[in-house]
């Protein structure tokens, strides 16, 4: 059994490149699981600001994205269905929670990106640059 993992994504465009954190070595955009009572776009909302204390300025739905299956902690077999959003943030980023670096990710970037935020950035930047 599949479990399917509603989730929001945030893409935050700088001058520096794309908005990308990391826990260990794999650098992935902010985002997450939403909760029971919330919808995707609050949790890329609140995700990007645990994350990075990015506050969010605004926010555009671009596509939707449904994820490679993956075992989580327990296991189990989870695919991600997300939400993918383009957000105008303020603040300087900073790593916060499980993110323990942040960086910025531009074409040519040597940076480890996770498989799933690679095809999202893909994505991003064949249908919206």
């Amino acid at each position: 059994m599949i479990h399917k993992r509603r989730k929001g994504v945030a893409i935050v465009e700088t001058k520096k490149g794309i908005l990308v954190g990391a826990i260990e070595k794999t650098f992935i955009l902010p985002g997450g699981g939403a909760e029971r009572w919330e919808t995707r776009k609050k949790a890329a909302i609140r995700e990007l600001y645990e994350e990075t204390g990015l506050r969010t300025i605004s926010i555009k739905f671009l596509f939707e994205d449904k994820g490679i299956k993956w075992k989580n902690h327990k296991g189990l077999w989870v695919k991600n269905y997300s939400k993918v959003f383009l957000i105008k943030a303020k603040g300087t980023p900073r790593p916060r929670n499980e993110i323990k670096k942040i960086s910025f990710w531009k074409p040519k970037s040597k940076l480890n990106l996770g498989r799933g935020s690679k095809t999202i950035i893909e994505r991003y930047l064949k249908e919206f640059k």
